[in-house]
């Protein structure tokens, strides 16, 4: 994927391009009007931000959502569940999913429908709430187990480590955008940092 990219370089030069403009734009800025309230990344407390906080800041749900829907990605395509086989096994393991997919989304709304329900708010509303919050985890879930049943039961999958190198398989084909967000990530934590009073 990266290599038969041609897009991301230029992509990526250009966030890092405008990162250092940031960096300098914020040193100019901050010591040519001092009462504007810019702080600038080259001061003492700009640098101690970038170095102490990358990690943390980076450390986002947005990361978790990438790397779960990438995985789940790679187990679908790995599965064969996106080339519809008219073989025994092939239809066997739509069923066995279906059934899956049907007993999962059963146990997700008695979770969430019933008055009390466990992934509901404080008040007993669907947004915000723990549900709403998990959305993305219970769906990345829901596919990947819809996956690799299907792959299993159709034969694609033959061993554990054709399972894990499905998953694999996504979180490599996400690196492009790991690397974005990273890149994008650092751009918008860097404007709050010095915009914000």
């Amino acid at each position: 994927m990266i290599s038969k990219n041609k897009v991301l370089p230029y992509v990526a030069c250009a966030l890092i391009v405008v990162q250092l403009l940031l960096v300098l734009v914020s040193w100019i800025w901050s010591a040519a009007v001092p009462a504007s309230g810019v702080r600038s990344l080259l001061s003492g407390e700009g640098i101690r931000w970038v170095l102490g906080q990358f990690a943390q800041l980076l450390a986002t749900p947005v990361l978790v959502w990438i790397l779960l829907l990438a995985a789940a990605f790679g187990s679908i395509r790995a599965s064969g569940m996106l080339k519809w086989q008219h073989t025994y096994r092939a239809s066997r393991a739509r069923i066995v999913t279906v059934l899956f997919l049907v007993v999962y989304i059963g146990i997700i709304l008695l979770m969430t429908a019933i008055p009390h329900a466990v992934l509901l708010s404080a008040d007993g509303s669907l947004w915000p709430s723990p549900f709403s919050a998990s959305l993305v985890t219970l769906v990345s879930f829901g596919l990947m187990a819809s996956a690799l049943i299907y792959g299993t039961v159709a034969g694609s999958f033959l061993s554990l480590a054709d399972v894990t190198q499905a998953l694999v398989r996504g979180i490599q084909w996400a690196a492009p955008l790991l690397l974005l967000y990273i890149l994008l990530a650092q751009l918008y934590f860097s404007l709050r940092f010095v915009f914000s009073a």
